[in-house]
C-alpha cells in the first residue's frame, strides 16, 4: 500500500526564500506547492486542499496574518498553519496565535532542521485528527445509548452527567452537578444508589439495582450499573453510573406476570397461580398444625348456554360469576360454620378466602382455615345457593347451576396437585347425583373414578375385540299369541369383569361419543340378523333402541335405510324405539328424521311411555305407531289402582290415535292376564322369556303362546 506524500502549501514573495523552503521540504519527503502573495495563497488553497501552509507573515498585498485568519475560517480547524516571521517579539507571535497559527518558526530558519519540525507539527495534527475522531464516535456511542450517564464520586457526589434530550430528565442535568444521591433523590431510591456505589466501589461493579421516582406524576424505574474508574488513585476513587429508564420494560413484566398467572377475562388467579398459592398455605399450615380446603366449582349446563347464545355472552356470565363468587365471599359476609363455634370465630377463621378460575366454566376456592370438613361444606352451600339466582343477559333470565367438590388438607391431600384432583373427583360426584349441590371427597370416589376409567379405556376397544353381541326378547301379540317383534338388547362379555349391564356403560358410550359406532354395530347386527329370520319364512319385526346422541347426526335417517338396503331387508321389519326425553331435546329435527323412516315403511316407538313429558301434542305431531308402557306402571298394577288408571288411560289414547300398546316388564301370570283384560296389543317380559340369542329366536318363533284369561284368574284366586 503506497501512502499518501503530504503536500505543503509555501506562501513567501520572495522567490529565493520560496525555493530553499520547497527544497528543504522536498529532502524531508513532502511535495510543495508555491504561491507568491497572499491573495495568491488563498487561491492555491482553495484549489489545492494542501496537507499544511508555511506562510510568510510580511507579503505587500495582504499579510500573513490577514490570510491567516481567512485560512482558518475555511480550513479544517486542526490543519497546521505555520507561521514563518522574521519578527521575534512576543507581541507578533501572540497575533499569528490568535489569528490561527498553529506554529511559528524565526527567521533566519535553520534550514536542516525544518523537515523534522514540520514531520513533528504533522505528528502532532494526525494525532488530534485520531483523537477528534475517537471523540465523533464516542459521541455517537453516547447518543445512541438512552441511559442517563453519571460520573459519581465515592462519597456519592455527581461530578458530571449526560442526559439524552429526549428523556424528561433532561432539563433537571445541570442541576445534578455537585449533589449526592441522598440531595436528589428520596431516602428509599438514594439507599438503593448507596448501596450500589458501595458495593461498585468494593467489587468494581455493580449491577441490578432499581429503585423509582415520581416524575410528572408517574412513577419511572431505573436500573444501574456501575463501574469503578480504573486511572483514579485509591483515594480519589470515582464510578461511572448508567441509570437506565425500565418503566416501560417493568410494565411489559407485570403484563406478562399477569398473563401468566392470572384469568384475563375475569382477573381472578389462575391455575398456577393457585396451586403456586395453595403449596404455599400448605406448608405454613403444616407449622400450625392447621386444615385448609380447596373447593372445586363447575357450572352445570354452561356448554349450552354458549351453543345457544354464543361465546361473547358466556364470557359475560363468566365475568359476572367471578363477580357474584366475590361478592358471595367477602370476608365477614360468610355463614357459620354448622357446628355450636359462635358464628364470629368462624368468620375470624375463613377471612382470607382466595377465588381461582382455572378455564372455561371452572372455578376454584381455597379457604386458609377449617376446623372441621363441615365448615368448608356451608361454604360451599352458600355458593350453591348464590348461584341459583338467575342471571339477566339481554332481557332473558338464565340460571346457572354449580355442582362443587371439596378437599381437605391434610386428610384428601398433602399437595395442592392432589387437593384440587380430589375436589374435582368429588365435583364429578355431585354432578353424576344430580347437580347444584356439593360433595366432600372420599377415598372410594378415586376408585370409583380408576374403574371408571379402565372401564372407559377397555369400552374404546370393545368392538375391535368383538366383546359386544346381541340378545334378543320377544313381544308376544295377544290376539294371535305369536311373537310379532324382538327388542335387540346389547350385553358386553368383558374380558376380566364378565357381564356388564348396559347401564354400566351406555351412559359413558353417551358421553364419550362412543355410542354413534356402538349404536351403528347394534343397528347393522339386528339387521343382519332378522334377514336370517326373515330369509326363514318369518314376517318378524326387530326393535332397536337409539340413542339421543345418535339423532345428533342429520344423516341418521339416511344411515339406517343404506344399512337395511345393504342387508336386503324390507323397511316394514325393523323397529326404532325412541324415549320421550329423547323426542324432546331437538323435536324438529327428530322429527324429520322420524318421518323419512317412517315414510319408507319402518315403525317408530315410544319407550317408557310415562316417565316423562308424557305430552299429547307431541304424540299427535311424531310419526308414531307403537307406545311401550313403562315397567314401572306393570309391576305396580296388582298392588296399585293408580298404575291400574295410567295404564287404561295409555291404551285408551294410544288406540284413539291409531296406536298399539306393548307393556314392558310383565314378569307375573297375574300382570300378563290384567293386561289382556285390559286390551293390551303385547306384552313384553320375563313371564315369556328372558333375553336370548339370536340362534334360539326361531324356537321362540315356532312356539304358540297360551295367554292367561284374567276372569278365571281372578275367580280361581277368590274361592
Amino acid at each position: 500500500m503506497i501512502e499518501h506524500q503530504l503536500t505543503v502549501l509555501v506562501v513567501d514573495d520572495d522567490e529565493d526564500a520560496c525555493a530553499i523552503m520547497t527544497a528543504a521540504l522536498g529532502k524531508a519527503g513532502f511535495a510543495t506547492r508555491v504561491a507568491h502573495s497572499g491573495s495568491a495563497a488563498l487561491t492555491e488553497f482553495r484549489r489545492l486542499a494542501p496537507d499544511m501552509i508555511m506562510l510568510d507573515v510580511d507579503m505587500p498585498d495582504m499579510d500573513g496574518h490577514a490570510v491567516c485568519s481567512i485560512l482558518r475560517l475555511e480550513a479544517d480547524p486542526l490543519m497546521p498553519i505555520v507561521m514563518v516571521t522574521g519578527m521575534d517579539d512576543l507581541q507578533s507571535i501572540e497575533l499569528a496565535y490568535q489569528n490561527g497559527a498553529t506554529d511559528f518558526i524565526a527567521k533566519p530558519v535553520n534550514w536542516g532542521l525544518v523537515g523534522h519540525r514540520v514531520r513533528y507539527l504533522f505528528r502532532g495534527f494526525q494525532a488530534a485528527l485520531t483523537l477528534r475522531n475517537a471523540e465523533a464516535r464516542h459521541a455517537g456511542v453516547l447518543d445512541a445509548i438512552p441511559d442517563l450517564l453519571f460520573e459519581v464520586d465515592q462519597t456519592g457526589r455527581c461530578i458530571d452527567c449526560r442526559i439524552p434530550s429526549s428523556h424528561v430528565l433532561s432539563s433537571y442535568a445541570r442541576s445534578f452537578t455537585d449533589k449526592s444521591f441522598n440531595d436528589i433523590l428520596d431516602p428509599e431510591a438514594a439507599a438503593v444508589c448507596n448501596l450500589a456505589l458501595s458495593d461498585a466501589l468494593r467489587d468494581g461493579h455493580s449491577e441490578g439495582a432499581q429503585f423509582s421516582i415520581k416524575l410528572d406524576n408517574r412513577i419511572t424505574w431505573f436500573e444501574l450499573s456501575i463501574s469503578r474508574k480504573p486511572d483514579t488513585r485509591a483515594d480519589q476513587n470515582s464510578v461511572i453510573m448508567l441509570a437506565r429508564d425500565i418503566t416501560e420494560r417493568r410494565a411489559i413484566h407485570e403484563r406478562v406476570t399477569r398473563l401468566a398467572f392470572y384469568d384475563e377475562l375475569t382477573g381472578l388467579p389462575n391455575r398456577q397461580s393457585f396451586l403456586q398459592r395453595v403449596d404455599k398455605e400448605i406448608r405454613r399450615a403444616s407449622l400450625s398444625n392447621r386444615q385448609l380446603a380447596v373447593l372445586f366449582m363447575d357450572l352445570d349446563g354452561f356448554k349450552n348456554v354458549n351453543d345457544t347464545l354464543g361465546h361473547a355472552s358466556g364470557d359475560v356470565l363468566l365475568k359476572w360469576t367471578a363477580e357474584r363468587l366475590k361478592e358471595c365471599l367477602r370476608p365477614g359476609d360468610l355463614v357459620s360454620r354448622a357446628s355450636n363455634l359462635p358464628s364470629n370465630q368462624f368468620l375470624a377463621l375463613v377471612d382470607d378466602i382466595e377465588i381461582a378460575r382455572l378455564g372455561g366454566d371452572e372455578f376454584t376456592v381455597l379457604i386458609l382455615e377449617v376446623l372441621e370438613a363441615q365448615d368448608a361444606m356451608g361454604v360451599a352451600r352458600r355458593i350453591v345457593d348464590t348461584m341459583r339466582r338467575p342471571f339477566v343477559l339481554e332481557g332473558r333470565q338464565i340460571t346457572l347451576t354449580t355442582s362443587i367438590g371439596i378437599a381437605v388438607y391434610p386428610a384428601d391431600g398433602v399437595d395442592g396437585a392432589t387437593l384440587l384432583k380430589h375436589a374435582d373427583t368429588a365435583m364429578y360426584h355431585a354432578k353424576r347425583t344430580g347437580r347444584d349441590n356439593a360433595k366432600l371427597y372420599s377415598s372410594a370416589l378415586t376408585r370409583e373414578i380408576t374403574q371408571r376409567i379402565e372401564l372407559e379405556t377397555s369400552l374404546r376397544t370393545a368392538l375391535e375385540k368383538d366383546e359386544f353381541h346381541l340378545v334378543y326378547q320377544p313381544q308376544i301379540e295377544l290376539t294371535s299369541g305369536r311373537t310379532s317383534s324382538v327388542e335387540a338388547l346389547i350385553r358386553w362379555e368383558h374380558p376380566t369383569r364378565g357381564l356388564i349391564p348396559p347401564l354400566d356403560f351406555i351412559p359413558m358410550a353417551e358421553e364419550t361419543g362412543l355410542i354413534e359406532r356402538i349404536g351403528e354395530w347394534v343397528l347393522r347386527t339386528a339387521i343382519r340378523d332378522t334377514r336370517q329370520w326373515v330369509s326363514a319364512g318369518s314376517d318378524i319385526i326387530v326393535a332397536v333402541n337409539l340413542s339421543p346422541v345418535q339423532f345428533a347426526n342429520p344423516d341418521l335417517a339416511q344411515l339406517i335405510l343404506s344399512m337395511l338396503a345393504d342387508a336386503d331387508l324390507p323397511p316394514k321389519h325393523l323397529e326404532i324405539e325412541v324415549t320421550e326425553s329423547t323426542l324432546m331435546e331437538n323435536s324438529i329435527s327428530i322429527r324429520e328424521t322420524l318421518r323419512t323412516l317412517r315414510q319408507q315403511g319402518v315403525h317408530i316407538a315410544l319407550d317408557d311411555f310415562g316417565t316423562g313429558y308424557s305430552s299429547l301434542s307431541y304424540l299427535t305431531r311424531m310419526p308414531i305407531s307403537r307406545i311401550k308402557v313403562d315397567r314401572c306402571f306393570v309391576s305396580d298394577l296388582m298392588n296399585d289402582v293408580e298404575s291400574v288408571a295410567i295404564v287404561r288411560a295409555v291404551l285408551a289414547m294410544a288406540h284413539s290415535l291409531g296406536m298399539v300398546v306393548t307393556a314392558e316388564g310383565v314378569e307375573t301370570e297375574a300382570q300378563a292376564a290384567l293386561l289382556e283384560s285390559m286390551a293390551c296389543d303385547a306384552q313384553q317380559g320375563f313371564y315369556y322369556s328372558k333375553p336370548v340369542t339370536a340362534g334360539d329366536i326361531p324356537l321362540l318363533l315356532a312356539r304358540p303362546w297360551m295367554l292367561p284369561n284374567y276372569s278365571q284368574l281372578k275367580s280361581t284366586s277368590n274361592r
